[in-house]
């Protein structure tokens, strides 16, 4: 059993592909996901795991930090900031900037995630210059929960995260991505823990979950190919 460690973001493709591997390749593969932050913790204080999938800023740390073999760091995934707004709620135009700085600014909360998507929001809101104005409207997401859980609950009118993780929940209804130069893209990637007992083994399965069948999974689940 080869066991990996992942940022929810890639959760939902990672356990499509496991049971692809296990079906087609008859390799037994099991992910366990949490917040990307928890996740690198648990790495630095000593996690026994096979692989590791994270954002590609967290994971090249994690590696410059000898935790991953050195030479096995590859990307894997594109996948795209979307923006959702509660079941039944006006959806907003986002055709243009200027549509999305109005979304923004007429929303009461603003729910975002302590992934690589909310880091790039909070970048973004501050170079449209509306850092000052959105500070009382923003709702971060508490690790590893879904921002799309604060539409939900009624504290946010419009969150933002990776598709794959507002795509099927409950009173969520995604909108789409972003418009023109904002739009926010998270590269994912995959890496071979220095911790592994099985380093051959997981690069194998590393090389498989970079495959154009991988690829074409990770599609179903609104990804893209970073290779």
């Amino acid at each position: 059993m080869i066991f990996g460690l992942s940022s929810m973001a890639t959760r939902p493709v990672l356990a499509d592909l496991a049971a692809h591997l296990g079906h087609a390749h008859g390799v037994p593969v099991r992910f366990e996901s949490a917040g990307g932050v928890e996740v690198a913790r648990r790495v630095r204080e000593g996690a026994e795991a096979d692989l590791l999938v994270l954002a590609e800023g967290a994971l090249a740390e994690l590696a410059a930090e000898g935790l991953v073999l050195a030479g096995t760091v590859r990307p894997l995934w594109v996948s795209q900031v979307v923006v959702a707004v509660p079941d039944g709620a006006q959806v907003p135009a986002l055709a243009t900037e200027s549509d999305l700085r109005t979304a923004l600014l007429s929303a009461s909360g603003i729910g975002y995630s302590t992934g690589p998507s909310g880091t790039a929001l909070l970048a973004l809101i501050g170079r449209l210059g509306l850092a000052g104005a959105l500070a009382g409207q923003l709702v971060q997401a508490p690790p590893g929960v879904p921002a799309g859980s604060l539409l939900a609950s009624g504290r946010a009118e419009l969150a933002f995260q990776q598709r794959s993780e507002l795509t099927g929940l409950p009173g969520v209804v995604v909108v789409g991505p972003l418009p023109g130069d904002a739009a926010i893209d998270s590269v994912f990637g995959g890496g071979v823990l220095a911790s592994s007992a099985r380093p051959d083994r997981a690069r194998e399965v590393l090389d498989l979950l970079g495959s154009d069948a991988a690829s074409g999974i990770a599609r179903a689940r609104g990804m893209r190919a970073a290779f």
